[in-house]
């Protein structure tokens, strides 16, 4: 695959807490110089994304209910509405880990059908947090993904233990078939990212977007 082409897999992402306004603007200019598909910010700075990215092709991603998935579900669609109001193209949520533990699967899959209603037609990537979940409830997770008919199911805040690993993308695009499955979270090479995308993954996330096209690796580089 060549740069280009992987290029238009990666959401480039700056999403820790001491990003400023000049990182976001430096983030922007890298996602239109090397092609990448969208950056992926904090809501906070849709609008400077917006404005900076506003003669381009590329696509802003936001987060909601991040990192931990735990606010009220009415937090989570209102949100929503409002990163989309500022200007989002794509919404990545995190699912309620809390409620997966607990085995309150309805409660989980009403709180990812809010945040999909709000979404109004913006694709909606669910956060599933592989590195917590057992296998089968990955698999319960991604079932109710499919039903609901969300745009991606995804593996990692990249804030938690552990990030994406090529058996949980497998597994996660084995459940969930056409629908869309983003690999994030320790995706920091060419090697690893193309290894997830032979595994299933239509996107990666990473803050090592630049690394991983240029067929190097940077240790540095945190989600």
């Amino acid at each position: 695959m060549d740069s280009k082409t992987l290029a238009k897999y990666i959401d480039h992402t700056a999403l820790t807490a001491e990003k400023n306004e000049q990182d976001i603007l430096m983030l922007c200019d890298e996602a239109v110089k090397y092609g990448f598909y969208s950056v992926c910010i904090n809501s906070g700075y849709i609008p400077l994304a917006k404005e900076k990215l506003a003669r381009s092709d590329v696509k802003i991603c936001t987060v909601v209910g991040f990192p931990l998935g735990a606010n009220l579900t009415s937090v989570k669609a209102f949100e929503t509405q409002e990163a989309i109001k500022a200007g989002t193209n794509e919404i990545d949520m995190v699912i309620n880990v809390g409620w997966i533990k607990s085995n309150k699967w309805q409660a989980v899959k009403d709180d990812i059908q809010a945040v999909l209603n709000a979404c109004n037609g913006v694709p909606l990537k669910v956060i599933l947090e592989t590195c917590l979940l057992s296998k089968e409830e990955i698999i319960k997770a991604c079932e109710i993904c499919r039903e609901l008919g969300v745009a991606f199911v995804k593996t990692s805040t990249g804030f938690s233990k552990g990030g994406a690993t090529v058996e949980d993308v497998a597994l996660m695009k084995k459940i969930v078939g056409n629908i869309g499955v983003k690999a994030s979270g320790g995706v920091r090479d060419t090697k690893t990212a193309l290894a997830m995308i032979e595994a299933g993954a239509t996107r990666i996330g990473a803050s090592a977007g630049i690394a991983i096209i240029s067929n190097s690796s940077d240790p540095q580089s945190t989600y």
